[in-house]
């Protein structure tokens, strides 16, 4: 996922407001469209009264998907039969694809949970970039 610098630095403005204490940053709303998903973020500690107080962070959408594909969210554990050789082997079963599972099939929790996925993802991935760029 590419982050671009000015919101590599907004992102770290908020961690250091926060204290570095990554659980109060929260998803104050969000939004979808066929290209993005926006996440409105904002500190549990420090709630906005508007969403254009909040730091905006926009997503691609094949981003997300794949946050959702790696997460396992979008499919369990189950048991599959072989189409030809008959017999039962354990495997993940994809309900639907990433996007469609979070418009259609997941429940109102599930989908909280694949945005907060993509929240922890992010904030990882920045943690871990810059932590990466201290040791080059």
């Amino acid at each position: 996922m590419k982050i671009s610098q000015k919101l590599r630095d907004q992102l770290w403005w908020m961690i250091i407001s926060v204290d570095y204490d990554y659980s109060r940053i929260c998803i104050a709303d969000h939004d979808l469209t066929d290209e993005i998903l926006t996440l409105w973020l904002e500190d549990k500690q420090d709630f906005k009264n508007s969403l254009d107080e909040c730091l905006q962070l926009d997503i691609k959408v094949r981003d997300f998907a794949k946050i959702i594909k790696g997460e396992n969210l979008n499919s369990y554990e189950g048991s599959k039969m072989h189409p030809t050789k008959n017999f039962v082997y354990r495997a993940r079963i994809e309900i639907n694809t990433p996007i469609k599972w979070y418009q259609e099939d997941a429940s109102i929790n599930e989908q909280q949970w694949a945005r907060e996925a993509t929240l922890k993802a992010v904030l990882t991935q920045l943690v871990e970039t810059e932590a990466a760029g201290d040791y080059e």
